[in-house]
């Protein structure tokens, strides 16, 4: 079973990157992230031609998060997190998969820059909101993967120039501290799991010329609870979509199931 992740930065924008992803790769669930349009805006008929059914969780110009999936996915949540912004941020979702129930959450953490005001403030909170009601949601069912733009870099591994990043809200210490906190609830950073040592970037700046210099970093990914992790077959960052026409500034990473 093959689960990918991607933001999309519009998903009307790029729906022709979307589609064309959809064809050549055939994950059996696609989880989107900044998808900036309401539900009723949602190009559904598109993703519905190539047999994927779409849940979303839009918002207008901004944020929005959705899941597609071939196979129809059950007890679609958006309300896990008492958001005071109420921003499109989170969906989960359940499927089954080898005898076990399995929650699926895909997430949009809020960016934070610049550091010291209120966006920073609020990617905190964010951040502590999920944390809460992530540990509320393991007791309940501990088969979780999350998925999705997390909007923190791990580590220096995980970023072309972490002496720059010291002060931004991706890799500042207090954040990287909320990541592990995540992971001590009982998760792995399943890249990592699978590749100790592995570049792995998911996001290069429009500017620059940050592709074609591969100064890029690692904020997408895909965390898998401990219950899960031997399921873990690989996990890809698939670059194909970021050299096309008119790309995202991010790349899909995989997880394959077995």
């Amino acid at each position: 079973m093959l689960i990918s992740s991607w933001n999309v930065n519009s998903v009307r924008a790029r729906i022709l990157n979307i589609t064309e992803y959809l064809k050549k790769f055939s994950p059996d669930i696609l989880m989107i992230q900044e998808i900036k349009t309401e539900d009723k805006n949602y190009p559904y008929e598109e993703i519905k031609s190539l047999n994927y059914n779409s849940y979303v969780f839009g918002q207008k110009a901004y944020n929005g998060v959705a899941i597609l999936s071939k196979e129809k996915i059950s007890d679609l949540k958006n309300d896990i997190i008492n958001d005071k912004k109420k921003q499109s941020r989170i969906i989960k979702a359940e499927f089954d998969f080898k005898k076990k129930n399995i929650q699926l959450i895909n997430i949009y953490t809020p960016n934070g820059n610049p550091v010291d005001t209120e966006k920073y403030d609020y990617k905190l909170y964010w951040l502590d909101s999920f944390i809460k009601n992530l540990k509320l949601l393991s007791k309940k069912n501990e088969n979780i993967i999350i998925g999705g733009d997390f909007n923190i870099i791990p580590s220096a591994e995980d970023v072309h120039d972490p002496k720059g990043y010291e002060n931004d809200a991706l890799y500042r210490l207090e954040v990287r501290k909320k990541l592990r906190e995540i992971i001590n609830i009982g998760f792995n950073d399943s890249y990592r799991y699978i590749h100790p040592d592995k570049e792995g970037y998911t996001f290069w700046d429009y500017t620059s010329g940050a592709w074609q210099k591969n100064n890029g970093m690692r904020i997408d990914h895909f965390l898998v609870s401990n219950s899960l992790i031997n399921n873990v077959k690989d996990v890809k960052i698939n670059k194909f979509p970021r050299g096309r026409q008119k790309p995202s500034d991010h790349t899909p990473i995989e997880i394959e199931l077995a």
